[in-house]
């Protein structure tokens, strides 16, 4: 327990310094973080592996870039199935509104561990994904998505799995 904290601690204390001298810069409201929390159905289908998930994501608002495929901005995050199989990914995702609808479609390859659910082919996956948003207040959405996780035939098996989900995202 001990070394745990030795090591959590540096973190830490650099996590608030870092929090401390961003607010005396900034005498503004922070928005540079949206997190989206989701559930869903996990492989819904697949009868025999669909299961119940739950998944949470970061984006830093502040590394937003414009280009030529529109807004694109870094994600993080993970989701958990009731089966106990687990994605974390990291990616990229773009953003197109019309008006307060929001288009997000995302590429994120990410680590898969199947632990009581289904057998995806191997343990780096790719997911796809397209999300629909509507803006509630200035700093708050609600959405719909669909994913399909993908090994891209890396395994000797690439079954993939297609899931849906309830979003809620939330700009700090």
């Amino acid at each position: 327990m001990t070394k745990k904290i030795k090591f959590i601690l540096p973190f830490l204390l650099l996590l608030l310094l870092t929090g401390l001298s961003k607010s005396e810069e900034k005498k503004e409201p922070f928005n540079d973080h949206q997190i989206s929390f989701h559930t869903g159905t996990f492989d819904f289908s697949d009868d025999g592996k669909r299961a119940g998930l739950f998944g949470f994501q970061h984006q830093n608002v502040s590394l937003n870039r414009n280009s030529f495929l529109g807004k694109l901005s870094p994600i993080t995050g993970f989701l958990l199935t009731e089966d106990n199989a687990g994605y974390i990914y990291t990616g990229v995702q773009a953003e197109y509104k019309i008006g307060k609808l929001n288009i997000t479609p995302s590429f994120t390859p990410g680590y898969y561990s199947k632990g009581d659910g289904k057998d995806l082919g191997h343990s780096l996956e790719f997911k796809s994904e397209l999300q629909f948003s509507v803006d509630l207040f200035s700093s708050s959405q609600l959405g719909f998505s669909y994913n399909h996780l993908s090994n891209a035939s890396l395994g000797s098996k690439n079954p993939g799995a297609n899931s849906y989900m309830f979003n809620f995202m939330k700009q700090f």
